[in-house]
């Protein structure tokens, strides 16, 4: 039980390391910040990719609690 946790915490954070890095915009890869601050709203795929990373988030955090038997 306790290796499954760790593979999927381990996923669960490549996958949100990848939501982060696709939200970036602007000029340059985001990797140093560089990227210029606008406001909009989002849609579309950009919706779906924010809201999905926000609950890989949660999800993440709660694994992280269950591995540590703190829940």
């Amino acid at each position: 039980m306790e290796t499954t946790l760790n593979i999927i915490t381990i996923l669960l954070s490549v996958l949100i390391t990848a939501g982060i890095l696709l939200q970036v915009k602007g000029i340059g890869s985001g990797f140093f910040g560089e990227a210029y601050s606008t406001f909009r709203t989002r849609r579309g795929f950009e919706q779906t990719l924010f809201r999905g990373t926000l609950i890989m988030m949660v999800v993440f955090v709660g694994l992280s609690l269950a591995r540590f038997r703190i829940l």
